[in-house]
């Protein structure tokens, strides 16, 4: 039994000889961070790009990496088009043990602000489509930025405390959900140290800022983008006799939609449809021989989307029958955009939580649930043969989230014109949080 009791000892010593950065040490190097911290993001904040076109964005996070220490490549990714990314991965190698990747999206999103903020985003620039179009910071990569040189600074300066391999990724097109599938089709994994595990972070303006939500299982949902075209007739408007009229038609598989999500999925399974756009016609006195629908499906599990998509097929085809459209004439349906769940792994995410109870405290580390929102950071699990940990981050002014609770109101979040988080403190406490998470891994 001695014997046995001093192996034991043995390898306890062994597996704590690294010592982890203290927490008043990580807050206050990230309180010392904050005006450089700040700087950074009032400048990305302000010079937003829209997806897939991140080159100055994705240079920015490249150079501050390289002036840490990390060998950088940038320009990663390879897009279904055969267009090229702008990725990025920095590799801070500090001898053997396991390899961590800590990742930030960096594409803001085609929307206008009107938070009237003194450092609001007066950007405009031309969309996929060749429109004129907004660009904000709507859904907080400038926050996830900051943090995540906050991050990279803190590992850089201190490697005594863990050893193994950091990759610090930098992700672009997250809002079109191309982003990590083109950096993993870039042969990301060949190329560059495969992570034992994945960690990554989103703030949200429903969450009080110094605070973070974390939970096992599913996250967020599968994003499925359906675009269904009902192919009719055209007539002119004082004749509907003589058309086939997809408006009409279209209208009514966007009534028929519902029925699939309440009548064939199980209330146990949550689903949705969304009908988002619905293009037809030229002219008011003009039935249109075409209408175009753009759908959102959302699910938590592969079963519950398959049911969900075979449903709109079968909706769709069978208003096309009931208005007496031949065989030739069928909807079209495609799928452009796919994207899976965003599941926490269960182990993973227990030591996450604890490391995090730890550094923050308990009242600071929050119980969530899945929303049906979605992320492409799954992508880079490599079909979840990797665990990760994907948390959120507050960044609600922590007055106003409570009174909002109290009043039973929503405060202007992600992908609004209005969102304006509390930046300053989820930077900070995402420095924190995270740092201490990885070195706890890193060792």
């Amino acid at each position: 039994m001695k014997t046995f009791a001093f192996a034991l000892s043995a390898a306890l010593l062994a597996t704590s000889c690294v010592a982890q950065i203290p927490t008043a040490t990580l807050q206050s190097d990230a309180a010392a961070q904050m005006p450089a911290l700040e700087k950074t993001y009032l400048m990305l904040h302000q010079a937003p790009e829209l997806s897939r076109q991140e080159e100055k964005t994705s240079a920015f996070v490249a150079s501050q990496l390289r002036g840490l220490g990390y060998q950088v490549t940038d320009h990663i990714g390879k897009y279904e088009d055969g267009k090229p990314a702008f990725g990025v991965v920095g590799v801070l190698k500090n001898g053997n043990g396991p390899t961590v990747l800590i990742r930030t999206d960096m594409d803001a999103l085609p929307v206008t602000e009107e938070t009237g903020v003194a450092y609001a985003s007066k950007v405009r620039a031309k969309n996929a489509q060749g429109e004129e179009v907004g660009v904000m910071q709507a859904c907080g990569h400038d926050i996830h930025m900051s943090a995540f040189i906050g991050i990279a600074t803190e590992l850089a300066k201190h490697k005594d405390a863990w050893h193994g391999t950091v990759l610090m990724l930098g992700q672009p097109a997250e809002e079109v959900i191309q982003g990590a599938k083109a950096m993993m089709a870039d042969g990301l994994y060949t190329r560059f140290p495969r992570p034992d595990y994945v960690l990554g972070m989103h703030d949200f303006g429903n969450i009080a800022a110094g605070t973070v939500g974390i939970s096992s299982g599913p996250m967020m949902a599968s994003s499925d983008s359906i675009t269904v075209v009902f192919h009719g007739v055209g007539a002119h408007g004082s004749q509907p006799q003589n058309s086939k009229d997809p408006i009409f038609m279209g209208a009514e598989f966007v009534t028929l939609l519902q029925g699939v999500v309440s009548r064939q999925i199980s209330p146990q399974s949550p689903g949705v449809i969304t009908v988002g756009t619905f293009h037809a016609g030229t002219k008011n006195n003009i039935i249109p021989a075409e209408a175009t629908l753009g759908l959102t499906v959302r699910s938590y599990d592969e079963a519950t989307l398959q049911k969900l998509l075979t449903g709109i097929t079968n909706a769709a085809n069978a208003v096309a029958v009931a208005y007496g459209l031949p065989a030739d004439k069928m909807p079209t349906i495609t799928h452009p955009e796919s994207t899976a769940p965003t599941v926490n792994d269960a182990a993973l995410t227990e030591r996450v939580r604890k490391v995090a109870i730890a550094t923050l405290g308990p009242d600071k580390v929050l119980p969530q649930q899945a929303v049906m929102g979605s992320e492409d950071v799954g992508f880079l699990t490599d079909g979840y043969k990797i665990p990760m940990t994907f948390f959120r981050l507050g960044a609600g002014d922590p007055a106003k989230v409570a009174e909002a609770k109290k009043k039973g109101v929503a405060l202007p979040d992600i992908h609004s014109p209005l969102y304006a988080p509390d930046y300053k403190p989820a930077i900070e406490t995402g420095v924190v949080t995270m740092t201490a998470v990885a070195v706890s891994l890193l060792q």
